[in-house]
């Protein structure tokens, strides 16, 4: 298999062979498969092998595999240079876009992914309120910046590592975990912790312990406790933003953060990533403010145009109900999983995201989460992969549901679930 042969090579160049970890498959007990090119809902493996793809690079192709519509714009955009470090006009742009989408985000800063997002984030937090500490959620992950990376999910979760070596503690001592969809760990930091905490940030949906919905008020409940004690409260919806609605999982819940951040769908799939938030804070960041952030790639034209391109199009497809027929799609494969699986599995959906546990018990935070059982979902992962269907390579993340899935590869993928019933 070219794919084997490929990543013996990779191992001698690269650590684990891979520049991701969860892309070495260690989870699910195999090599991984190197991908040759894509189109529409499908990917395609450099050993000719075609897959229904569910990963959709991780959440942002919610428009499918190289749209047509935002290929022709990025080719165009490449004629005329791929990065000045200087200003364009494709920034503004694309800054109105998010900002018409997501009216809580009245300033916006660009940056090159969702870690640098989250990071930059929690620094305006603490200039703003002139705090070190923050709130966290176990299982919840926020990218690999230094401070972030306790009791982090994603990755992390799947190699048992919730921490990472490396790290000095001085660098995580300000970094407080509560429970998720447990409003009494938040309530108790908060009292232990009187006018030091900057901000509390957290995945709306936490989708990096496999797909965890918020219960009913638990995200009121932040937006109300921040409030009442002058932190501010940060949505990271780099996985929600776009995706379960036009104005990401704050639409979709009601529930309005002081600070945003979105990741790679803002740049259509590209290296590409936003925060911002209330026109008071943002005016922090420097060169207004004294909080500095800066990257010579940042808003670059290429990305830019790929995120204009994405966001328009999912602009327009609103009004053609997008969003509700990526819930549908959504629905038909959780209802699908609960109907052959049984008791045996717990299966969380919200709008296009879903999540598929092995375990008979409500996943509803990070202990439940972990419970699952990890060996059957390796064997359930090999068996779909060998019926065509591409789905995430760890118990912990989530299935992504894009436009271009049709009809049929719902059905399909339902077949497919059928056949390796005895699971």
């Amino acid at each position: 298999m070219k794919s084997d042969i490929l990543y013996e090579q990779s191992k001698q160049l690269m650590p684990g062979g891979v520049n991701s970890p969860v892309r070495a498959f260690k989870s699910v007990g195999r090599n991984p498969v190197f991908i040759d090119h894509a189109k529409g809902s499908r990917i395609y493996d450099v050993d000719g092998n075609e897959y229904i793809d569910y990963v959709c690079s991780w959440g942002p192709m919610i428009l499918g595999h190289a749209d047509d519509r935002v290929i022709k714009a990025v080719q165009s955009a490449c004629e005329n240079g791929l990065s000045f470090g200087a200003p364009t006009e494709k920034e503004a742009v694309l800054a109105e876009l998010i900002k018409k989408c997501v009216p809580s985000m009245e300033r916006i800063r660009l940056v090159n992914s969702g870690t640098e997002a989250v990071m930059s984030a929690i620094r305006v937090a603490r200039g703003y309120t002139g705090r070190d500490k923050i709130i966290k959620f176990r299982g919840c992950y926020h990218g690999h910046s230094d401070g972030l990376l306790v009791k982090a999910g994603s990755g992390a979760l799947t190699q048992s590592v919730p921490d990472s070596a490396g790290v000095p503690v001085d660098y995580t001592k300000n970094t407080l975990v509560a429970e998720y969809n447990d409003p009494d760990s938040v309530s108790w930091l908060f009292e232990e912790n009187k006018g030091e905490i900057a901000c509390v940030i957290v995945e709306p949906v936490s989708a990096n312990m496999g797909v965890v919905p918020p219960e009913d008020g638990f995200l009121e409940f932040l937006r109300e406790i921040t409030k009442d004690n002058g932190a501010l409260l940060i949505f990271d919806e780099v996985i929600t933003g776009f995706r379960l609605a036009l104005g990401g999982a704050q639409e979709y819940y009601g529930v309005t953060p002081d600070i945003t951040t979105f990741g790679k769908i803002v740049g259509g799939g590209m290296p590409l990533a936003v925060y911002g938030g209330r026109k008071d804070i943002m005016d922090m960041v420097a060169p207004e403010g004294p909080v500095y952030q800066a990257g010579t790639l940042s808003g670059n034209p290429i990305a830019t145009t790929a995120g204009i391109e994405t966001l328009r199009i999912l602009i327009e497809e609103n009004e053609n109900g997008l969003y509700e027929a990526l819930g549908e799609k959504g629905k038909l494969l959780a209802d699908a999983y609960k109907n052959v699986f049984g008791d045996s599995v717990w299966v969380n959906q919200t709008g296009s995201l879903l999540s598929v546990f092995f375990t008979s018990e409500p996943v509803i935070d990070y202990e439940s989460a972990v419970a699952s059982d990890t060996k059957r979902y390796a064997e359930y992962f090999n068996a779909m992969l060998e019926k065509g269907i591409y789905l995430a390579p760890s118990q912990f993340e989530a299935m992504f549901v894009s436009a271009a899935h049709s009809d049929e590869d719902i059905k399909n993928t339902i077949d497919a679930v059928n056949m390796i019933v005895h699971l």
